[in-house]
């Protein structure tokens, strides 16, 4: 497979079919990907709420219609919905379920290498509470990661996506219960096939050229 094919051909679906739907098969892929995608020592700290019903689309879209009104198609007509959502805060119950789950996986060879692996995320995420004081933005940087694994994941696969960051997150933690849980949203994903109304299916790709973008040393 040549991946930076799907990179070079893959675009934001800006219209989606809705009669055409994502079969289990293939979306659970998609959940694979979210599930295994790559976080700063392992720290995941994220959760994903997938909308494929009426109802549940329809929950996601009220977030869009007052001041983003063009984002409300592209979710009521997908197939599936994908709201990523971050963590608000990474305490140490949180640290030590994910310690416990790895523990479970097998990755310790010994209490000395679990002991160490807790004192490790242990530290990043104390710098980032008490010195760079920025752990909200830090975790939403490994959202931003498992997006871009989705984005690229989906085309491998055929399936059409649209990233939308215009919604309001007020409502949309409101709709979807998300501040009683310890979670805020941060960015929807839009999935399923494109529809002939796709305007920007036709254009071409347009990136700054290579020179710009890369020095080599």
């Amino acid at each position: 497979m040549n991946i930076a094919h799907f990179a070079q051909t893959r675009h934001a679906t800006k219209a989606f079919d809705k009669n055409l739907k994502i079969n289990d098969k293939t979306f659970d892929q998609l959940r694979t990907l979210l599930r295994f995608s790559p976080s700063s020592v392992n720290s995941q700290p994220w959760h994903y709420v997938i909308a494929s019903t009426d109802e549940g689309k329809q929950k996601v879209a009220s977030a869009t219609a007052a001041d983003y009104p063009y984002n409300e198609p592209k979710i009521l007509n997908a197939s599936h919905v994908v709201v990523f959502c971050a963590r608000t805060s990474m305490d140490q119950e949180y640290l030590t379920q994910v310690l416990e789950q790895e523990d479970r996986d097998g990755r310790f060879a010994n209490a000395e290498a679990k002991q160490g692996q807790h004192t490790g995320r242990s530290f990043y995420a104390n710098l980032h509470q008490f010195d760079l004081k920025d752990t909200q933005h830090w975790m939403e940087k490994q959202v931003y990661l498992s997006l871009g694994t989705l984005l690229l994941g989906a085309a491998t696969l055929e399936v059409d996506a649209c990233p939308i960051e215009g919604f309001d997150h007020r409502i949309m933690d409101e709709v979807l219960g998300l501040r009683e849980k310890s979670l805020t949203s941060i960015v929807v994903v839009a999935l399923g096939y494109r529809s002939e109304d796709d305007f920007n299916a036709s254009l071409p790709k347009s990136r700054l050229p290579a020179e710009k973008i890369f020095t080599d040393i």
